[in-house]
């Protein structure tokens, strides 16, 4: 049997989603263009989802029922906002259904205000590089800030340092574009949204807001710690600064990254895994430790601030393979509270088997969705996470010190 220690009162056990991976039919974002696109390279588009947007009362109904007490779900700002200042109410009022639901069935909302997805508008504009991007991002903020009420937890950008990755090159140097390799000034533009997004949020009096970072473990061949910490910052240490000074920060750990020689023009990267290694369906190494070192590394970047495991997971057929996955990754997070680490949650990714931005094939979910049918069926790692919940337990590794 599995040892465990009590997780403090009041720590939030639950799931996560997000809107264009569940809710379907997302047809006014740019993603949604570029999945369709005629010259799209997008193996497999979003389509109808998992049919989220009219079926999260059921989804919220498996999560509480399993005894899990939170639920994170993000709002879909090209919902929201059609158009440049043109907001529907309708989708306001349909977000605020999705609150409300979560606090019939006495789950915590975590709302996340953006989840990767952008109107078709903004990215016309020039999306980050436009020049009122945070202004427009502010305005959003301001925008969902109407629907918040008895909301205590939200998260303002999910990985702001992904995007940087994922943002399209430019070659104008002015832009100050560091290619190859991340925005410098894409990070800043990004880091305007989120300060203007909190100052709307801090305004509101009852909610804890910041952002969640995607932490990738980065760790160095021996002799390699200064390209290392040099190919790690424009991709996660500056986006834990920035949130200095937040109500907490959201924690997102999946894998580690391994830094050292290359022989393309930077001379060093990311190393490959040796043949043999165990991987996950998205062709990750499977690691469980990477939680625990990445709350602890994000202890020590911060300055010790709250932090909410905002998404742990691992894509799998084998359900089995989640539960162990998941009690490593639990026992990791102990160890790392033990130490000082101050964690107020955890937030399995994911709910639902969903679309993993390109593909259904990568099966993340504590809930199976049919492709045909969007019939929702429980998987025994939702009940065995609820257990946890319910009796308020982390597991640990049986003979070690949590």
């Amino acid at each position: 049997m599995t040892a465990t220690v009590p997780a403090p009162a009041g720590f939030l056990w639950g799931a996560a989603t997000a809107a264009h991976q569940t809710e379907g039919n997302n047809v006014n974002s740019s993603h949604w263009v570029n999945e369709y696109a005629p010259d799209s390279s997008i193996p497999e588009p979003s389509g109808d989802a998992c049919d989220s947007y009219h079926r999260y009362g059921e989804d919220i109904a498996l999560l509480a029922g399993a005894g899990l007490t939170s639920y994170r779900f993000s709002v879909e700002w090209a919902r929201v906002e059609p158009e440049k200042g043109v907001v529907s109410r309708a989708e306001l009022a349909h977000y605020r259904r999705i609150i409300e639901t979560c606090q019939e069935h006495g789950i915590e909302p975590v709302v996340t205000l953006h989840h990767f997805t952008f109107p078709r508008w903004w990215d016309a504009r020039g999306g980050w590089y436009a020049s009122d991007a945070a202004d427009r991002f502010g305005f959003y903020a301001e925008t969902v800030s109407t629907i918040l009420d008895g909301v205590s937890w939200v998260v303002t950008i999910n990985e702001p340092n992904m995007m940087v990755n994922q943002t399209p090159a430019r070659t104008d140097t002015e832009q100050g574009v560091n290619l190859p390799g991340p925005s410098p000034v894409v990070a800043q533009a990004i880091a305007g949204a989120h300060h203007a997004a909190m100052d709307v949020l801090r305004g509101l009096g009852h909610v804890r807001a910041g952002w969640s970072v995607a932490n990738q473990v980065f760790q160095a061949v021996p002799g390699w710690e200064a390209q290392r910490d040099a190919w790690q910052y424009w991709r996660e240490d500056y986006f834990l600064e920035q949130a200095r000074g937040d109500d907490f920060i959201g924690v997102q750990s999946y894998l580690r990254t391994i830094i050292g020689p290359t022989e393309d023009e930077l001379g060093y990267g990311p190393q490959p895994w040796p043949e043999g290694t165990r991987r996950t369906l998205t062709g990750w190494e499977y690691y469980p430790p990477a939680l625990g070192q990445a709350l602890r590394h994000t202890h020590q970047v911060t300055g010790g601030m709250p932090m909410l495991v905002t998404e742990n997971g691992i894509a799998t057929a084998d359900d089995a393979c989640r539960i162990d996955y998941t009690t490593g990754a639990l026992a990791g997070m102990a160890a790392a509270m033990a130490d000082g680490c101050d964690v107020r949650g955890y937030l399995h990714w994911s709910l639902l088997d969903n679309y993993e931005w390109g593909s259904y094939a990568p099966t993340f979910g504590l809930v199976a969705v049919d492709r045909q049918s969007f019939a929702r069926t429980p998987r025994p790692s939702l009940a065995w996470l609820g257990d946890l919940a319910r009796r308020n337990l982390i597991p640990v590794v049986a003979g070690s010190r949590p």
